[in-house]
């Protein structure tokens, strides 16, 4: 899974070119209408980048700025502030209030896409990496393949997407709705159950003889990639360099 990225912008038309554009360079994009709808949204899920315009309907982008900070979950997400201000005191205001980086509309797409990138790159390194690594095992974005102690897993295109989407975030506890909207997507409709069968399939392809299952059920709340899976029981999966 690349880097999720939430735009909340209400021009449609500036916001159907923010996630056309975010899209080809390979992001997954929530596109949002309003501030109070944001406001919301991030509440239930928190994606790996924000970008955020200054003036919103229902709240204003500087007052949800000043939300998303004040919340432990949201404390450090990245936020790079759309504005048509261009005015010094304005800029202070927005960096104020937590924005991480300040774009004055009109701006230019590629210098845009240039520093979200640059912003993963220095905040979520591991969404940027080309490969994988937990334990054993060895994913590789770019060449769509999986590798477990030297040989290769034969994966379903959904079962690799869910062993990286599970990968990327070691330890954390993914409900069946949020693993959903994580390798479906929100606008796919699929029984949670798929989840279930899902997980099933993979465990069987990387699994083999007595090796240890990496995926860890919790029940009554959903899945997860376990932390301590590896050779080293403290060993923890991390993004290995392309």
């Amino acid at each position: 899974m690349s880097a999720r990225i939430a735009v909340v912008e209400d021009e449609e038309a500036l916001s159907i070119l923010l996630r056309y554009n975010l899209e080809a360079e390979g992001y997954a994009v929530d596109a949002i209408m309003r501030g109070d709808e944001a406001d919301m949204r991030l509440r239930e899920e928190v994606p790996d980048l924000l970008i955020l315009d200054w003036m919103l309907p229902g709240l204003s982008g500087v007052e949800l700025c000043r939300r998303l900070r004040n919340r432990d979950e949201t404390r450090d997400l990245p936020i790079i502030m759309l504005t048509a201000r261009g005015e010094e005191a304005e800029r202070v205001r927005g960096l104020s209030v937590g924005a991480d980086d300040y774009v004055v509309k009109p701006f230019s797409t590629p210098e845009l896409m240039a520093r979200v990138k640059a912003m993963l790159r220095r905040t979520k390194p591991e969404r940027l990496s080309h490969r994988l690594g937990a334990g054993d095992i060895e994913l590789d974005r770019q060449a769509r393949r999986v590798h477990r102690a030297g040989r290769e897993l034969r994966l379903g295109p959904t079962e690799f997407r869910l062993l990286e989407f599970l990968m990327m975030s070691p330890g954390r506890v993914f409900s069946r709705e949020q693993l959903l909207d994580g390798v479906w997507g929100r606008d796919v409709y699929v029984d949670e159950r798929t989840v279930d069968v899902h997980v099933g399939r993979l465990r069987k392809a990387i699994n083999r003889g007595r090796e240890r299952d990496p995926i860890r059920t919790v029940r009554g709340s959903g899945y997860s990639l376990d932390e301590t899976f590896g050779s080293n029981a403290a060993a923890k999966a991390q993004a290995v360099s392309a």
